[in-house]
């Protein structure tokens, strides 16, 4: 064969052959990396829901903390208003006898 014989045409076939698994890696490459970021977008997307419920559980499980915890402020707030009353009757009561000794003792001279 001279190398006048050899064509162009002959070169860019087999260059076309060698180039065909060439182009067909790349293209199996950016398939394959469109299929992992599409599964990485759908993982994210689930795990942002995931979040989300588990947020929404937490704030309504704090309101109903929060609901609690005023009925026991109010509860315990009655229950120092009573307990002060109480103590007043009871001083009242206690200071009582004695003016009524000192009244007995001042008729009784």
């Amino acid at each position: 064969m001279c190398i006048g014989s050899l064509s162009y045409d002959s070169l860019s076939s087999s260059s076309l052959r060698r180039s065909w698994p060439l182009k067909r890696h790349l293209r199996l490459r950016l398939l394959n990396r469109k299929k992992a970021k599409s599964k990485e977008a759908k993982q994210r997307k689930l795990q942002r829901q995931e979040f989300e419920l588990k947020n929404l559980k937490l704030y309504l499980q704090n309101q109903s903390i929060m609901e609690e915890n005023e009925k026991l402020r109010k509860k315990a707030m009655l229950l120092h208003k009573e307990n002060q009353a109480l103590f007043s009757h009871l001083q009242k009561m206690l200071s009582e006898p004695t003016k009524n000794e000192n009244n007995s003792m001042k008729i009784s001279h």
